[in-house]
């Protein structure tokens, strides 16, 4: 049997420069890089001490290239392309060479690692670092050609006032010198040989992806699809890259004018969220382990491959994903979330919702032939019955191969047997028992920015061109993500907190925080309710607010208010109105669809003004420092979280992150950033990320102190 690998001693300076010539083939450096800067840190610094760090893995590609065409070099064919060891080499080539890599959000981040020839220490570069003469604060000038240590270190630090003996400056010199030999320090690569066949590299590259880590389904067919189509896999990733930036960032970034992206405010797309489409509208299947085992097409009594099986199911993909990326369809499905009242990303709980609407969006579309008018309502109809009641919650693969094969089902596909279908399922669901029992049961939580419910019901408020709490101001307009708010949304306790603690006794956060105490107004109004009695401001905010009786019947209905509400027992004020937001709800779902509904859909999305004020940025203006406790604001969440020294965000002692965003996603949040999500330990209380900022910077005797 011929070998199927070799090992073969590479020099970093080998690998690096191998990677900017383009004969080794870096998967893009428009992909996401996913190691925290801290741990890039660490390999740094091992490579210095002589520690082991890993083998690499390439795989060769033959001497004629017409196989493989892969990334980097311009115009050149990489002759090795790597597939196990990708973090470490973009590591080494971003930090050595100071070119730009790409965050989660696929924004530009440079890797700037510090050194301190003094204490030999590697650091992530911070804003204090970067003023102190005794570090090198970029490690990447230390291998440009340009780089003098007399000029760029030594010189520097003697105008600082920091006079150094001949026998340290001797020192200092050689520990630099060491630093520039991390270029000398050796991997060991194993290659794949050029001639061995695609499905073994593809196991390879699976089993090599897998140890170590937990491997999510649809990275086993990422895999597979870089090795039997990369073009697909390039297509996948272009995608979701492109669907968090805006077409006035794509312009600016690539230089020609862009007119059209992905980017809206609900959805920041994963290429695992782009795979689960393709295999459940291409192949009709929800679960992506069965998808990937039939990509293989390996008989498990005999080990054999049926080719033609396998260029089948491969087939059923590369029809598929440019009806998944098609621009109208995708944003017509945008229209359809828009149309079913939501405004934002934080206002939908699950992102397999989202996944799953588009796949039977796509389905009525391509397949029954729904006009496109008809199609956006179905689906909002769906999408808010499907979100109200977790229809994808729990074994959500299990539930939508069941809706799969709900559609698969008619022998005759048009509009009406889609209509059909789509009703009678959104009847089982929505019974009236779901209406006046199960959902207002639902509503008895304390997670009122996170409720499904909650949600839902702000919606309906949307649906139905609803007002403020006592403010002449629609819903609408505070739910839009492209109108900033001057101190972040408000969700005003109509029971104010103080009020609870102070006069009625209740100190338990949980039930203070009720969803069904909460409504939408801005902060003025939050400001001015302050911390009253309802029986003393809900009469004073009448006489001064109040537009006449018929405006202040429909502010009742509206925030679900029941009769003489300031004046009930505080439980006896939540029960009844659950029942009534439940009512609302319902009401709101029930106008959806018809010709009187309001939401006006929108082409044009405006990004955030919570863009840029990164971990990084309140860190550097003093608004968070290391040592600071940061919480959920929600109070039913319990996570040990602190602001390392190193800049990172550090939970339950463990795992760190770089990234608010980061930090969030990793405890399982994904409709809130992390900014509205994480707040601040603060004189007894918590403060949002808004507030701080709205605060201004911590004075500089705490900065010291800390």
């Amino acid at each position: 049997m011929p070998a199927i690998f070799k090992t073969v001693p590479w020099q970093v300076d080998q690998l690096v420069s191998g990677v900017k010539q383009g004969s080794i083939s870096l998967p893009d450096l428009q992909r996401p890089f996913v190691w925290p800067a801290t741990k890039v840190r660490d390999l740094f610094d091992s490579m210095y001490k002589g520690y082991p760090v890993g083998a690499l893995m390439f795989w060769d590609v033959p001497e004629d290239g017409a196989t493989r065409k892969i990334s980097s070099g311009i115009g050149v064919n990489a002759q090795h392309q790597i597939i196990d060891g990708q973090q470490r080499l973009t590591s080494l080539f971003a930090a050595m060479k100071g070119v730009n890599v790409r965050d989660e959000n696929y924004r530009n981040r440079r890797i700037r690692i510090s050194f301190n020839p003094f204490t030999e220490r590697f650091e992530v570069r911070t804003a204090a670092i970067a003023k102190s003469p005794e570090w090198i604060d970029d490690i990447s000038k230390i291998w440009d050609a340009d780089f003098d240590e007399d000029e760029d270190f030594f010189e520097p630090l003697e105008a600082a006032g920091r006079e150094l003996p001949k026998d340290q400056r001797k020192k200092l010199k050689k520990t630099i010198q060491r630093l520039e030999g991390i270029e000398n320090y050796t991997f060991d690569v194993v290659h794949i040989q050029a001639d061995v066949e695609k499905r073994l590299v593809a196991d390879i590259f699976v089993r090599i992806n897998s140890e170590g880590v937990s491997l999510k389904a649809y990275d086993y067919i990422l895999t597979w699809l870089s090795v039997f189509w990369p073009e697909g896999r390039d297509d996948i990733e272009r995608f979701a890259q492109l669907s968090r930036i805006t077409p006035q960032g794509a312009t600016e970034i690539t230089g020609e004018r862009v007119s059209w992206t992905p980017w809206n405010p609900f959805w920041k797309v994963e290429t695992g969220h782009i795979v689960r489409i393709m295999v459940a509208y291409g192949q009709n299947r929800a679960k992506l382990l069965d998808a990937y085992s039939n990509l293989q097409a390996k008989d498990r009594s005999t080990g054999h491959v049926d080719s033609e099986k396998q260029e089948h199911e491969l087939q059923l993909l590369k029809d598929a994903l440019p009806v998944v990326t098609n621009h109208v369809n995708w944003t017509e499905f945008i229209h359809s979330i828009q149309l079913a009242g939501f405004r934002s990303e934080s206002d939908i709980t699950s992102d397999f919702n989202k996944l799953a609407s588009y796949t039977l969006f796509l389905i009525g579309r391509e397949r029954f032939k729904v006009e496109l008018t008809e199609l956006r309502t179905l689906i909002a109809r769906w999408f808010f019955m499907a979100q109200l009641t977790g229809r994808y919650t729990g074994s959500s693969e299990s539930q939508l191969q069941r809706d799969l094969d709900l559609f698969a089902a008619p022998e005759v596909k048009n509009a009406d047997s889609f209509r059909g279908i789509v009703e009678n399922a959104i009847r089982l669901a929505l019974t009236n028992d779901f209406w006046e029992v199960n959902l207002p049961q639902q509503l008895v939580s304390s997670q009122y920015k996170m409720s499904p419910s909650y949600l839902c019901y702000l919606a309906a408020l949307n649906i139905l061109d609803a007002d403020m709490f006592m403010l002449p101001m629609k819903v609408s307009h505070w739910m839009d993500p492209s109108i900033p708010a001057e101190k972040g949304t408000e969700g005003h306790h109509l029971f104010p907190r103080a009020f609870q603690q102070r006069e009625l006794g209740i100190t338990d956060t949980k039930r203070i925080n009720q969803a069904a105490n909460f409504a939408p107004t801005d902060w003025q109004t939050n400001g001015i309710i302050s911390d009253r009695n309802p029986a003393e401001y809900w009469p004073d905010l009448v006489a001064k607010r109040s537009h006449g009786d018929d405006w202040l019947g429909q502010q009742m209905y509206w925030h679900a208010l029941p009769e003489n509400w300031h004046q009930l027992p505080y439980d006896d004020f939540l029960e009844q109105r659950r029942h009534l937001i439940a009512r609302v709800t319902r009401d709101g779902f029930e106008k959806l669809g018809t010709t009187a509904s309001v939401p006006q859909l929108t082409t044009d999305f405006v990004v955030t003004s919570e863009e840029g004020l990164t971990l990084e940025a309140l860190l550097d203006g003093n608004y968070l420092l290391p040592g600071d406790l940061l919480d959920p604001i929600d109070p039913d969440w319990e996570i040990d979280a602190v602001i390392t020294d190193d800049r990172t965000i550090r939970i339950d002692g463990v795992d760190e992150f770089d990234s608010l965003d980061e930090a969030a996603q990793h405890v399982g949040v994904d409709n809130l950033s992390g900014f509205e999500f994480w707040g601040l330990e603060k004189d007894g209380g918590l403060a949002t990320m808004a507030e701080l900022v709205s605060d201004g910077p911590r004075a500089p005797e705490l900065v010291e102190e800390r």
